[in-house]
C-alpha cells in the first residue's frame, strides 16, 4: 500500500483554548482541509463537484484525542479512503506531530450526494474514479 496523502499544518494561537491547547473543533478542520487538498491533488475541484451535480458528505465522525497539540505545533494530516461496497465509504485520517508522535485519529464515514436528488450515489468510488486525473491518490 502507499503511503497516505498528506499536508502539512501549523497550529495557530487563536486556535487554542484556555489551557493553551488545541481546541476540538480544530482538529475537524484540520482534518477537512486534508480532505479537500487530496481532491484538488487528484484533480477535483469545488467547481467541478457542482457542475457534476454532486458533493460529498459526511455522515459520521469519530475523533480519538492521544496528544495535545500547543501553538507552533508542526503537523501532518493524513488522509486515506478506504472503499467498500454501497453508498458509503470511509476516510481514516492521523494528525502526526513533528516527532512522530499521533495527536489524534479521526474516522469519517461519507458518501457522495446527488444534489438535484439529494440522495446518496449508489456506487461513489466509480463517480471519483470519473472526476479525478489521478484516481491513485484515493487508492482507486
Amino acid at each position: 500500500m502507499s503511503k497516505p496523502y498528506s499536508v502539512p499544518v501549523t497550529v495557530r494561537g487563536y486556535e487554542t483554548d484556555t489551557q493553551g491547547h488545541l481546541n476540538q473543533a480544530v482538529y475537524l478542520n484540520y482534518a477537512e482541509h486534508a480532505r479537500w487538498s487530496l481532491l484538488q491533488a487528484a484533480g477535483i475541484r469545488q467547481a467541478d463537484l457542482q457542475a457534476e451535480g454532486v458533493g460529498p458528505v459526511a455522515l459520521e465522525t469519530t475523533i480519538r484525542y492521544r496528544r495535545e497539540l500547543l501553538a507552533g505545533d508542526e503537523v501532518e494530516v493524513t488522509c486515506e479512503f478506504e472503499w467498500g461496497v454501497g453508498k458509503t465509504f470511509r476516510i481514516r485520517q492521523r494528525i502526526v506531530k513533528a516527532d512522530g508522535t499521533v495527536a489524534a485519529e479521526v474516522e469519517a464515514v461519507g458518501g457522495l450526494l446527488d444534489l438535484k436528488e439529494r440522495k446518496l450515489l449508489p456506487d461513489p468510488r466509480e463517480r471519483f474514479k470519473e472526476l479525478a486525473a489521478d484516481p491513485a491518490l484515493f487508492g482507486l
